[in-house]
């Protein structure tokens, strides 16, 4: 299978090049068009670190036909690179946010749902068996009527100001995502927030943030999404609750922990699936012709709408209505 991997600038894309690097039948390619002033020759340097192709530009991408794409470029490029490879008949992958504005955002779900081919969003904690058992859980009714989840995904600040979108979008999305999974796409019907931006990296952008997202059901998710100086936060972690019970879900896991006398520092090793392979897995099965799963286009679009209504109500400090 032909996939290619467009654009290093985002920094999973190295990573998920490697992944699919090592999957067996997987013909990588690669491209970098767009790298920065201060470095432009990243593609062809990352490329060559990965020992993979590397293709002078997009139009040499699609060239090659390949039936799926993985669009890691700058968010601001990204609703271009989709449409192309949908108009292609190739398959995406596409990390949070897919744009910044909504109407790029639903330009994008519009041009895969035209083309016939799915765009699916990066949401490793998606993916992987302990997620899909405690859906399976979940709707068995193992809690009983599920009414309240409440969940917590801290990550680290950026290495630099200039990349700090704010904890709201770095890390909602994701926990978004998995209650959007769980409540089988039930758009919400009213977001409250509160955060601040003592610790972050430029004027603006959260370092702590609590949102309480409320559904026509009546089921709310509370969500906390702040920094931490935790070098190993782990998650994203939710908890189900129930009128019988609760069930816990980490996508990360602290499998083993204590002193490493070698590094000086602490050992910190986490348990379950390589849920990025697992995610790669997924959606090269769908390009294979198998059917879609994890978050979609229209649940990228429900979490940026949710997001926004974020920062709407943490900067009057009033609920905001979804219609």
């Amino acid at each position: 299978m032909k996939v290619a991997v467009m654009s290093f600038a985002d920094e999973r894309a190295e990573p998920w090049a490697r992944l699919l690097r090592d999957l067996p039948g997987v013909d990588l390619v690669t491209a970098d068009p767009d790298g920065p002033p201060d470095d432009p020759r990243r593609g062809p340097v990352v490329a060559a670190r990965l020992g993979v192709p590397y293709l002078d530009g997009y139009d040499a991408v699609f060239a090659a036909r390949p039936q799926a794409v993985v669009v890691t470029g700058e968010t601001d490029r990204r609703r271009e690179l989709v449409e192309r490879a949908a108009e292609a008949g190739a398959q995406v992958l596409c990390p949070h946010p897919p744009a910044d504005a909504e109407e790029d955002a639903q330009a994008m779900v519009d041009a895969c749902t035209k083309a016939a081919v799915r765009l699916t969003v990066a949401s490793p904690a998606c993916f992987g068996e302990a997620f899909a058992t405690a859906r399976r859980g979940l709707a068995e009714g193992v809690v009983g009527t599920l009414t309240t989840v409440h969940g917590a995904y801290h990550g680290q600040p950026p290495a630099t100001a200039d990349d700090d979108a704010g904890a709201l979008a770095a890390r909602a999305p994701y926990l978004l995502d998995l209650v959007d999974a769980v409540f089988d796409g039930e758009p919400a019907a009213q977001v409250y927030a509160q955060a601040n931006s003592v610790l972050g990296g430029r004027p603006g952008a959260e370092s702590a943030a609590l949102l309480t997202v409320c559904y026509p059901s009546g089921r709310v998710a509370a969500l906390d999404c702040s920094r931490t100086p935790d070098p190993h936060p782990g998650g994203p972690a939710l908890t189900f609750v129930g009128d019988r019970a609760s069930l816990e879900y980490d996508a990360r896991p602290r499998l083993l922990g204590g002193h490493d006398a070698t590094t000086g520092a602490e050992r910190w090793e986490p348990g379950g699936d390589d849920l990025d392979a697992a995610m790669l897995r997924a959606f090269l099965a769908t390009a294979d012709g198998a059917p879609g799963t994890g978050p979609d286009g229209a649940a990228a679009l429900r979490a940026l709408r949710i997001v926004r209504a974020a920062r709407t109500s943490a900067r009057t400090g009033r609920p905001v209505e979804l219609r």
